[in-house]
């Protein structure tokens, strides 16, 4: 999916303050033959897209770019792109974007000999393919890949959510089986609980900032199951939550079935939040469905089988730009899952894969 992203004059002209005022606050590194009166001339910026041809002009998808910057009596050159300040004394570096879609970026570039600068700017068009870079297929038959998985274990007093479960990682209730994941939920009395299950999270293995992240699922049957995929900020030890912002992908709950929740939690919205929709998936517990959220610095959109159904609206006043880390569970009962069936033994949910993309 191509997402378009401007950058207003307004907020280019914020740039290049930003971008001057740290040009201008740094010490000459090289050219010492260059007298450090001799104020830069002749600015030039020359920005090559990689793969650019007439079929493909916003490149070939790698994202990649060029930059060949000249200037008489420079010393030092100093790019702001994409954000990030970039420094050269060649004047001759490669910069790789990778939010996925077609994007037109300023650039920013000042030339500078001692306190002594000139500035220019250009924008550049890229297009960036979308690529995953990070997924588990689960094709390996027996435990998860303790490589990218890890656990919550135990009751954790509920949860935060009064929920039923105690959380193992024993193989009765978390195993890889025929190319599937299974989590499964059983009714037993375990270490003080009525209920075993798994939560496996990617905290301290993996964690991103934008992006694509979707799971294709098969949901547990039964009142009181609750499974869920989302994604949890990964600054959570030092910003407790909902400081560090939640993003639910996937909810269900079995009281309701067929009705998918994807909801975001953050400081005031926590709960209770209004920051939530509802679809539906139908056949969820029989047939896989892909349930997907696509997040950037603008907005964070929610899909079902490629369907958008939700669309939030981001800013720099969220918590949601910084980095996430993945998480899967399958709880039972609580303030969300409910009453549970008296007759309720066992439910599995299968996963067939997760994906995040760029």
């Amino acid at each position: 999916m191509k997402m378009i992203n401007l950058v207003n004059r307004a907020g280019v002209f914020t740039l290049i303050l930003l971008f001057v005022f740290q040009s201008c606050s740094s010490s000459n590194d090289a050219g010492e033959d260059i007298p450090t009166n001799a104020a830069p001339t002749n600015l030039s910026v020359q920005v090559d897209v990689v793969g650019k041809t007439a079929e493909n002009p916003n490149g070939d998808g790698s994202g990649k770019v060029k930059l060949t910057i000249s200037a008489s009596n420079a010393t030092q050159y100093k790019v702001l792109i994409n954000n990030e300040l970039k420094e050269s004394t060649s004047g001759d570096f490669t910069y790789e974007f990778t939010a996925s879609g077609t994007s037109s970026y300023p650039v920013l570039v000042s030339a500078y000999n001692g306190s002594k600068f000139i500035s220019t700017s250009t924008t550049v068009n890229i297009f960036v393919a979308r690529k995953v870079i990070w997924s588990d297929e689960f094709n390996v038959d027996g435990a998860p890949d303790a490589s990218k998985w890890g656990y919550d274990l135990g009751n954790g007093n509920g949860w935060g959510n009064n929920e039923l479960q105690y959380y193992t990682n024993r193989s009765e209730n978390v195993k890889i089986e025929g190319g599937l994941l299974k989590i499964t939920a059983i009714k037993e009395n375990y270490q003080g609980s009525q209920y075993t299950s798994t939560r496996m999270l990617t905290k301290g293995k993996f964690s991103f900032k934008y992006g694509r992240a979707e799971v294709r699922a098969k949901l547990p049957v039964g009142g009181g199951t609750w499974p869920a995929f989302w994604l949890l900020g990964a600054n959570i030890d030092t910003v407790p939550w909902p400081g560090c912002g939640e993003i639910d992908i996937l909810e269900s709950v079995g009281n309701n079935p067929n009705v998918i929740h994807s909801s975001l939690h953050s400081p005031g919205r926590s709960g209770n939040t209004p920051d939530t929709k509802t679809t539906t998936a139908p056949n969820s517990t029989t047939e896989f469905h892909i349930y997907a959220a696509e997040w950037s610095a603008e907005s964070i959109k929610f899909f079902v089988d490629d369907n958008l159904f939700y669309t939030y609206k981001n800013s720099s006043t969220t918590p949601f730009n910084n980095n996430f880390f993945v998480i899967i569970n399958f709880a039972m009962g609580g303030n969300f899952g409910g009453a549970v069936d008296p007759n309720f033994k066992s439910a599995t949910y299968e996963v067939d894969y997760v994906r995040v993309y760029n």
